[in-house]
């Protein structure tokens, strides 16, 4: 089972609405009348400073003054280090300075000329400077030159300006920075979330971020206490989806988390919502991220283990017992923890989960507010896949004649379920197919490779795993079960061919993700089921 593919939520914010993703801003000065200050005096110093045309000498000029402002700075701290008031001039003007760096983020064409100048490594010393204001300006300035907005169709010059950074220790000197920061302060919660959005904006420019920044740093410890807080805020959410990110694809992240007991966190952190539901919209986001990160994490052997040990098992069937939000990502976690892990099929029925899925399975299922058609669907699919991982997973003894017995009870109603969603995915397949041919008359030239990929986006995959189930359930040799897919079959003017057929595609198909060995273990046991039809 691969890890669905995330969506980039953050992206998909109207400007309105994703400033509600961010923590409140510090409260602004005013008067009598309600005006802010603080905004007429940067008015009236803009006319005063108006920006100049952004060039290549511009470019020179700013990091010029940059770091002649940074070399008094320096100096004026180094002369007198117990008198504040003797360098605090220096820091109000070196402040001013990294903000009108902030031009240059119009014109990423320039970033190369920014890193052979050595302005990189003066901005990024800057982020442990013993002025935190002054570290804080920085990430500002971080946060706009690596803008997805501003690096678009930059792609170059952004990789120039990433790498350097990394070679700068910009990484390491982010999340030290986090730790220093705290959520009471209006201004260090603001800046906690620009540290978090400028990690995010260089994995956007370069994916092997999301596994450096996990080798060099402990911003996966950091994350982990900042979700297990009980109180929810714009950066507990903005942490989830951070996490989420770091284990969409890198399989050393995953392991790296669990052994920091991230299996344990996240199950804590889920825990909250067993029985309720978040109160808003960004909440209710946040809990679908620890809920994408959980099933990243699951995909290798040592954390399904982990999930086990920690009762993960037994505190999805009680998410979905209680029936709220939680409900349909409990049963993808399950899903998850039980693909290619017995051990977790076996823990499942011991603790009644048999008699939580089933019900499901037959489409009792609660209403969500959510494109009710698809959720639905998504279940559906879901729910077929963790039928499949227990006939995978548990082939003999009590737990199989349990298994067994569920298609057996009330008229092999289940049976009669399987079939009606065989019936469903198999028409959804050959529709798709018809449609190759179309293409095909039309002109269309598409490989084989390509062929199969749409078909598995029309219901393929779930149609194969209903043919293993019908394998499994042919193959017990349970006369009662065998006698009602043999009338379902016919009713449905269909042969034992037909799914052989779906089941030899599947068995051609199979890839070597797991080695070779696994590959052919999959192949001989689908091979079995075809033979025996």
């Amino acid at each position: 089972m691969e890890a669905a593919k995330r969506k980039r939520k953050s992206a998909e914010y109207e400007d309105d609405e994703y400033e509600t993703f961010r923590p409140p801003p510090p409260s602004s000065t005013a008067t009598n009348g309600g005006i802010d200050l603080s905004l007429l005096e940067a008015l009236e110093k803009s006319q005063q400073n108006p920006v100049e045309a952004l060039d290549l000498k511009t470019v020179k000029k700013l990091v010029l003054s940059f770091e002649r402002r940074l070399k008094e700075n320096i100096a004026a701290r180094l002369k007198y280090p117990d008198q504040p008031e003797k360098f605090a001039d220096s820091e109000v003007e070196l402040h001013e300075e990294i903000e009108k760096l902030k031009i240059v983020a119009g014109g990423p064409e320039f970033y190369p000329e920014l890193v052979n100048l050595g302005t990189v490594a003066s901005i990024t010393s800057l982020l442990n400077h013993e002025n935190t204001d002054i570290a804080i300006d920085v990430v500002g300035l971080l946060q706009d030159l690596t803008d997805e907005d501003v690096l678009e169709d930059n792609d170059e010059p952004a990789q120039v300006l990433v790498d350097a950074l990394v070679e700068n220790n910009a990484l390491e000197l982010l999340v030290q920075l986090l730790g220093k920061l705290s959520d009471s302060d209006p201004d260090e919660s603001a800046a906690i979330y620009s540290i978090l959005a400028t990690i995010e904006n260089f994995i956007e420019v370069k994916t092997s971020v999301a596994e450096l920044v996990c080798e060099r740093t402990k911003l996966m410890k950091w994350l982990l206490t900042r979700i297990k807080v009980r109180e929810f805020d714009g950066n507990k959410q903005y942490a989830s989806e951070i996490l989420a990110i770091l284990l969409q694809s890198s399989t050393g992240n995953q392991k790296r988390l669990g052994q920091l007991n991230g299996v344990d966190a996240l199950l804590q952190a889920v825990a909250m919502y067993k029985s309720k539901d978040p109160k808003s919209p960004d909440e209710e986001e946040m809990v679908e991220n620890l809920f994408d990160a959980l099933c990243c994490l699951l995909m290798p052997l040592e954390n399904k283990e982990r999930f086990v040990k920690s009762e993960g098992v037994e505190l999805m069937i009680i998410i979905m017992n209680q029936k709220k939000m939680c409900y349909g990502s409990a049963i993808r976690a399950l899903d998850f923890a039980m693909t290619n892990y017995p051990p977790a099929c076996e823990r499942f029925v011991d603790v009644m989960g048999l008699k939580t899925a089933f019900p499901a399975f037959m489409g009792k299922i609660p209403l969500s507010k959510k494109n009710k058609k698809r959720y639905k669907e998504e279940l559906e699919e879901r729910l077929v896949s963790l039928v499949a991982s227990l006939f995978g997973g548990i082939l003999r003894g009590s737990r199989r004649d349990r298994l067994l017995s569920k298609f057996v009870e009330n008229e092999c109603e289940k049976i009669d379920r399987l079939m009606e969603l065989y019936m469903r995915y198999s028409n959804r397949v050959k529709l798709e197919a018809e449609r190759f041919d179309q293409l095909e008359l039309d002109d269309f030239e598409m490989d084989e490779d390509e062929k199969y990929n749409r078909k598995l986006g029309a219901g393929l995959y779930t149609l194969q795993l209903i043919a293993v189930i019908l394998g499994h359930l042919w193959t017990s040799e349970h006369p009662r079960i065998r006698a009602r897919i043999e009338l379902l079959l016919k009713q449905q003017k269909l042969t034992k061919q037909d799914v052989q057929d779906i089941l030899q595609e599947y068995h051609d198909n199979i890839g070597d993700l797991e080695g070779p060995e696994e590959k052919e273990r999959a192949q001989s046991k689908i091979q079995r089921f075809i033979s025996a039809f």
